[in-house]
């Protein structure tokens, strides 16, 4: 009998073991549709946080090492392949309503996302949120286009190629840095308006138009967009080739040089101050100080040009002598510096050696040679740098009556250079010019230091022929001929 007992305890003991798992394993949850706490999420590096609350029942059914997570669908809304982007720690969350937070994913773009709630213990998954625009805006600053150049220019029948620069110029933050960003190109209708054209990193534009490209950021209102450019056709004559300098203008040279850009063609000529610049045939250009820039672009069957009046910020400064100086043996010569630059700092070199206590704006010169003036600008704010300005210091010339019409360069010490009178010489800021006899001027200044010719001439015959014009302040003017003995 006692065995019966027994027996029929540990019977009904087995039965209730098993219902207890039997019903652990019945246990379930239901979980509603997750509520978001924003219309559309436009992430960034700086902002990346976005919460979903949604309600479960029973509370009682979660099991110890519940953990609930956050899954994100496609753009599209399709979760076959959904990213988990957060999952709450075991037991964290026992209480409904919850609230869970997450980030985008970087490559997050497109205007049909959604997330659901899925629990682990018991396994549940929610409906499907209310879709929502969600993009992660890798860039998210202005961009360059055409090198920032507002203009192109295209002739009659043909097109022009619009780019996103890339790097670009300056501190252009190029969206071409970003591989999974796309682009939507746009052209003007109106001062507010424009209607979409097409997609990708460059637009080849066959009508006339202002156009301009953004980041394809959906309905995430955006500050990844370009500048605009105005292109026009031309049927004749020349058009008008826009230039654009990457440091502005005015430009700070302690920036380093900037750089000129023109519109798009098949070839380029710079020039500066109306003299073409050597070597100088691309579409872009370094310049380093203040001048007129002007550019010739061949377009193929037409041709654009442009200019640019383009600015230092640098302080201005000078100095009251000239390049070439003559003193007396026991004269002095009085240099001064006048200056813009705020609190300067100056360095004066004889022969390029620094001389040691020349620290202020003004020396007394002594000694016949070469001088070398440093003035730096050391309290500015914005733009600080350095100019230099040389000058020679020579005995005086020998004066003579009249102006020679023969000299031989030999090297024999004796009529080995163009000598002049004193009063045509530095100094007196009178216009001296010599020409071969072809007409090409080899010589032109306003300060003549009586040493023509310093380099050898390559004479094509023993006596060779020269003319000079010699013009003063106070326009008298000379002219004759130089015979070069060989």
């Amino acid at each position: 009998m006692f065995k019966i007992k027994i027996a029929y305890k540990l019977f009904f003991g087995i039965c209730f073991f098993v219902l207890g798992i039997q019903e652990q394993a019945n246990a379930q949850i239901v979980i509603g549709t997750p509520n978001l706490g924003f219309s559309q999420a436009c992430a960034n590096e700086s902002f990346n946080t976005y919460s979903a609350t949604f309600v479960f029942s029973p509370e009682s059914n979660l099991n110890a090492s519940n953990q609930f997570s956050i899954e994100l669908s496609d753009g599209d809304g399709d979760f076959t392949n959904a990213t988990v982007v957060s999952i709450s720690n075991p037991g964290a969350v026992t209480i409904s309503p919850a609230t869970l937070d997450f980030s985008l994913p970087i490559t997050t773009a497109g205007e049909n996302y959604r997330i659901r709630i899925k629990s682990s213990a018991p396994v549940a998954t929610s409906s499907n949120s209310a879709p929502f625009a969600a993009y992660y805006k890798l860039q998210d600053t202005p961009f360059t286009i055409n090198n920032l150049v507002s203009t192109g220019a295209y002739c009659a029948g043909g097109s022009y190629l619009l780019a996103i620069d890339n790097p670009g110029t300056g501190s252009n933050d190029s969206p071409l840095n970003y591989p999974s960003l796309t682009f939507n190109w746009y052209k003007e209708t109106g001062p507010t308006t424009s209607v979409f054209v097409a997609e990708g990193p460059s637009l080849l534009v066959n009508n006339e138009g202002t156009y301009f490209v953004e980041t394809n950021y959906g309905t995430c209102t955006s500050n990844s967009f370009s500048n605009r450019v105005a292109i026009s056709e031309v049927s004749s004559g020349e058009a008008e080739a826009g230039i654009s300098s990457s440091l502005g203008n005015p430009f700070c040279p302690s920036q380093g040089s900037t750089t000129l850009s023109t519109i798009g063609g098949n070839s380029y000529q710079w020039f500066k101050d109306g003299v073409p610049i050597t070597d100088a045939i691309n579409q872009m250009y370094q310049a380093n100080e203040s001048g007129t820039y002007a550019v010739q672009v061949d377009l193929g069957d037409c041709s654009a040009s442009g200019f640019i009046e383009l600015e230092s910020e640098l302080f201005d400064a000078e100095i009251n002598v000239s390049a070439f100086n003559a003193i007396q043996e026991g004269e002095t010569l009085s240099v001064v510096v006048t200056t813009t630059a705020n609190n300067p700092a100056f360095e004066w070199y004889f022969n390029d050696v620094l001389i040691i206590g020349a620290t202020e704006d003004n020396y007394e010169v002594t000694q016949i040679g070469s001088y070398k003036i440093i003035v730096t600008e050391t309290g500015a704010s914005n733009c600080s740098g350095s100019r230099e300005f040389l000058f020679e210091v020579t005995e005086p010339f020998p004066d003579v009556e009249k102006i020679p019409n023969v000299i031989s360069p030999n090297g024999d010490g004796i009529n080995d250079s163009w000598m002049i009178p004193t009063k045509y010489v530095s100094g007196t800021n009178t216009m001296v010019m010599i020409m071969n006899n072809n007409g090409k001027v080899v010589l032109q200044t306003n300060d003549y230091p009586n040493n023509w010719p310093e380099n050898d001439l390559n004479l094509s015959s023993i006596n060779q022929v020269f003319y000079y014009v010699i013009k003063t302040t106070d326009n008298e003017t000379r002219k004759g001929s130089i015979t070069v003995i060989k």
